[in-house]
């Protein structure tokens, strides 16, 4: 859920570095023992067939698949982009007047809450 105050939670920081590093070790030593489950099946399953090539191919290509997504971090996921808008008040309706002529004259004033109304000093050359 979303701060109103536009704070980022905790729940939608990224990953801390050490699990990212962590994850991606274990993704890698994965891929690499189905590696050698394919190396040890291709020499002893017999006979040899189409399986075989199988084997081979997935005990070829698995460590290029290995180190691609072991390289692949948390920044590959997409993240949820936030509005800097949502935090911000709605702003109040312009005000429409009559001018000369009959013409119309949107005003739009913008004020920071923090602001007060101040009053004017005194006229110093008076």
């Amino acid at each position: 859920m979303k701060n109103s105050t536009g704070a980022q939670s905790a729940t939608s920081l990224p990953r801390a570095p050490r699990d990212e590093v962590s994850a991606r070790e274990t993704r890698y030593l994965i891929t690499m023992g189905i590696r050698v489950a394919c190396f040890i099946l291709m020499v002893v399953v017999t006979p040899y067939g189409w399986y075989t090539w199988v084997f081979g191919a997935a005990a070829v290509f698995l460590p290029y698949i290995a180190v691609v997504t072991a390289n692949v971090g948390q920044d590959s996921k997409s993240r949820r982009s936030e509005s800097p808008e949502k935090a911000l008040p709605p702003a109040p309706p312009p005000s429409v007047t009559s001018g000369p002529e009959g013409s119309r004259v949107i005003r739009i004033e913008e004020q920071h809450p923090s602001d007060a109304p101040r009053s004017t000093p005194p006229d110093a050359t008076a």
